[in-house]
């Protein structure tokens, strides 16, 4: 984002991260706010110390640590309990723009933050610029991106959700080490109605997050439940899993793999369909993707029409012959 005009208040960013580890999407919210004006952390736990570093690199001045003070085990993981620290924050730095990852978690965060701080509020964007007026403009596609939308926010602040793979993550030209702040926030008893009963971590597979990876190969009802071909190439090319709506509705793979309108939106570098038709539905979810290859038997899929290179064939005997080919390349 290049733009001369800033904000007068800060940009607040949400800082995702687990064990401590900044989440890729978050460095490029980060290069978004650079531009905007002066960036703030927000940061929710323990590990702040350890990404201080980090988050200097990318431009940040200062970073708030939020401390919930409530009895209610997992309170932090509420999004009613999210949004009112988040507003706190706010209020505190009079920050001018919050910026969040767009994922289903911080949408909710997003929705519940904008009615606590009477702000407009856009998610799924791709792109943020501040117009000549200080008003703060978003880029978002739409449609089944077969629509580019311009949105500006006209209330004094703003909450924008950035879809993950929207912009190159870079440094800040100059860094120092930013202020810390600790925000104490006693929830309310509104944001406390609800509560987490259980919480299991998912089983890790070694393999990036599918809003976030670079690479993704999805596979759908022509794979018929047997995911090994994809998982295989996958693992050689470092990529995310992925499936249509028809083969978790099956059970052959966890719901949290679906991509469309109704699942995850990706946008990685490379996409590859394989075994699945490219019904709207499921495109809506990836067309946004920077190459897409698609595999299918049947050469008047959907899918051939958005591709930029397909393979007509079956997919049990082109992946493992592609992924073959991959590990005599990479030795």
């Amino acid at each position: 984002m290049t733009t001369m005009t800033t904000l007068t208040g800060p940009v607040l960013v949400l800082i995702d991260h687990h064990a401590g580890a900044v989440r890729p999407p978050t460095l490029e919210l980060l290069t978004l706010a650079r531009a905007a004006g002066d960036v703030t952390a927000l940061w929710f736990g323990d590990g702040l110390d350890g990404a201080l570093p980090l988050l200097a690199e990318y431009g940040v001045t200062s970073a708030y640590q939020v401390v919930i003070d409530s009895p209610v085990a997992n309170a932090m993981h509420l999004p009613a309990v999210a949004a009112e620290a988040v507003a706190a924050a706010v209020r505190q730095s009079d920050a001018a723009l919050v910026l969040l990852t767009s994922t289903f978690e911080n949408k909710e965060i997003g929705v519940l933050l904008a009615r606590e701080i009477d702000a407009g509020i856009v998610v799924d964007a791709n792109g943020v610029t501040i117009a000549a007026d200080g008003a703060v403009e978003t880029n978002q596609s739409a449609f089944a991106s077969t629509w580019n939308v311009r949105t500006q926010i006209t209330t004094p602040r703003a909450v924008v959700a950035i879809k993950p793979n929207s912009i190159p993550a870079e440094p800040a030209p100059s860094s120092a080490a930013p202020g810390v702040v600790t925000v104490t926030v006693t929830p309310s008893e509104d944001a406390l109605r609800t509560r987490i009963v259980e919480r299991t971590e998912r089983v890790a597979t070694g393999r990036p997050e599918l809003a976030e990876a670079q690479v993704v190969i999805a596979g759908g009802r022509g794979t018929n439940g047997d995911f090994s071909a994809i998982e295989e190439l996958a693992d050689l090319l470092g990529a995310a899993v992925g499936a249509t709506r028809v083969a978790t509705d099956e059970g052959w793979i966890e719901h949290t793999a679906q991509i469309g309108q109704t699942g995850v939106t990706v946008a990685p570098k490379l996409y590859i369909g394989v075994g699945l038709s490219g019904a709207v539905h499921h495109t809506g979810g990836m067309q946004s993707s920077g190459t897409i290859v698609a595999v299918n038997g049947d050469p008047e899929a959907p899918i051939f029409e958005i591709a930029d290179f397909g393979i007509v064939g079956d997919l049990f005997t082109v992946l493992p012959q592609l992924s073959a080919e991959l590990r005599a390349r990479l030795g």
